[in-house]
């Protein structure tokens, strides 16, 4: 098996991408992807090696993904708008030895050489005129791909998804949604490929079952709004914040998401507020299911064809264990709130290079302990009530406080700091911090720190993080609140 060969059995003339004026259909892809595929192999390319994916969202990006996975390396999607430093970490931490990068971003293949890192021109391996290389044969516990995750705690890392637990994963969509993915849809994606919402549940869906993917490089709501129209898209997935964007925009007129047959939210939780808003607004009804990167990623999702608590996200898939425990390790019965763990042919393989970091989230049993809380009801529909306190959620973005913690430490003024998620109308969440100066940068008899400001540690973290994870906002304090053993209190601070 190789997952690169779910674009094989769809008919050439089938349109499989679309962006702006470019149509690509499935004959032309696997063109490009076989020459994409030759001018890897030719710059050495070959078995489990891991190849940065450096490129917005594109028919670059499907090109090369594809062509990384056919060879039987391992492709690493990573935010071309990372920062120096996070860019850095994050390729460090893998060792790819390629980086391919798209044509909108090539400001960075300068970046990458002089950190001795092999930049590859997207635009050049489908040009590539080396010998065909054919597709490898793989196991399915072989690495397809490196997503990078907060995961259920710790700082990012990136996450074994095999072909095995990615292909699983769409299958298992397959099963549960039925014939609501069609080679007839036209989905438009919105959410960024090195995600895995984007890049497994709508993407990989739409390249399963040969339909079209509109691919969207950036979200604007009045953009999208025409976008659905002139490309009649029938298929819909977001976050949550875009659903409220496109439901609060105020030149909508009701009718400019007539040839949606299905919406789906995910990444992050959805409030019935903003449910309510959409499909009020356009007449849509908003589905919602539940996922994280470890289960490639989808866990659940509602039977569309049974009656539905809009508070749920829905039942396990098809071929899907989930089990809610309590503290003690014991199955909790319906109603009462416990951890969801789950376990199936999806999960994935474990962090890279990092069997503590593995053995944290998966147990002897293969059982994954997600950190987050649910109750299920009698008829094993979960609703999700709590996650781990410590994870931040940003636009359907994982954040975890220890990784701008450790930025905002490292600023000269700055002696301790904690850093909560807060509530934002826009996108969900919002980072916080709190700051205890280093002494003497705030007098006892003054109102305020002297010589640190807001503004001066946002742009501290801005040289280090993605926008997403800066915060935006600093309160300056003087002590932290803590536990009898030291531990900061983000509770209290929240």
């Amino acid at each position: 098996m190789n997952l690169a060969s779910i674009v094989s059995p769809h008919p050439a003339e089938a349109l499989a991408l679309v962006q702006g004026s470019r149509r690509v259909n499935y004959g032309q892809l696997r063109a490009d992807v076989e020459r994409a595929r030759a001018g890897l192999a030719a710059r050495g390319v070959g078995p489990d090696d891991r190849v940065g994916l450096l490129c917005t969202s594109s028919p670059e990006f499907v090109v090369a993904y594809l062509a990384i996975l056919g060879l039987g390396g391992v492709a690493v999607p990573i935010n071309p708008q990372s920062p120096a430093e996070e860019l850095e970490q994050e390729l460090g931490s893998v060792r790819p030895v390629a980086v391919v990068v798209g044509p909108a971003d090539g400001q960075a293949a300068g970046r990458l050489d002089e950190r001795g890192y092999v930049a590859i021109a997207a635009t050049e391996l489908a040009e590539s005129a080396a010998p065909s290389a054919g597709i490898v044969d793989r196991l399915a516990h072989d690495p397809a791909a490196l997503l990078f995750t907060s995961g259920t705690a710790g700082f990012p890392k990136p996450a074994v998804l095999t072909h095995g637990s990615l292909l699983a994963n769409i299958e298992q969509m397959e099963l549960r949604i039925g014939t609501a993915a069609t080679s007839d849809d036209v989905a438009l994606l919105l959410i960024p490929p090195f995600h895995i919402f984007g890049l497994n549940a709508v993407l990989g869906v739409q390249l399963f079952v040969g339909g079209a993917t509109v691919l969207a490089e950036r979200f604007d709501p009045v953009a999208t709004l025409e976008l659905v129209q002139s490309e009649k898209v029938t298929l819909l997935p977001g976050v949550p914040d875009l659903f409220a964007a496109l439901a609060r925009q105020a030149g909508a007129k009701g009718d400019e998401l007539a040839t949606v047959r299905l919406a789906v939210s995910g990444a992050a939780p959805l409030s019935a507020e903003v449910a309510s808003e959409f499909e009020e607004r356009f007449g849509v009804r908003l589905w919602q299911g539940y996922g994280l990167t470890e289960a490639s990623p989808a866990v659940t999702f509602p039977d569309m064809t049974r009656r539905h608590d809009p508070a749920s996200v829905g039942m396990p898939l098809p071929g899907v264990e989930v089990r809610i425990i309590d503290s003690d390790g014991h199955e909790v019965i319906a109603h009462d709130p416990g951890e969801i763990l789950v376990r199936g042919p999806n999960v994935f393989a474990g962090y890279f290079e990092d069997a503590e970091a593995t053995a944290g989230v998966l147990d002897a049993e293969g059982w994954l302990h997600t950190g987050d809380v649910a109750v299920i009801s009698e008829d094993g529909e979960l609703t999700i009530v709590d996650r781990n306190k410590d994870l931040i959620i940003v636009s359907g973005f994982n954040v975890f406080p220890a990784e701008v913690e450790q930025v905002l430490a490292q600023h000269p003024d700055v002696a301790e700091v904690a850093v909560v998620g807060v509530p934002d109308p826009a996108h969900g969440e919002a980072v916080r911090a709190f700051v205890v100066p280093k002494p003497g940068l705030w007098p006892a008899t003054s109102r305020a720190p002297i010589g640190v400001s807001e503004p001066d540690l946002v742009r501290h973290c801005a040289r280090y993080l993605a926008r997403y994870k800066c915060p935006v906002g600093v309160s300056f304090v003087r002590e932290l609140p803590r536990s009898v053993h030291g531990k900061a209190l983000r509770r209290e601070l929240r």
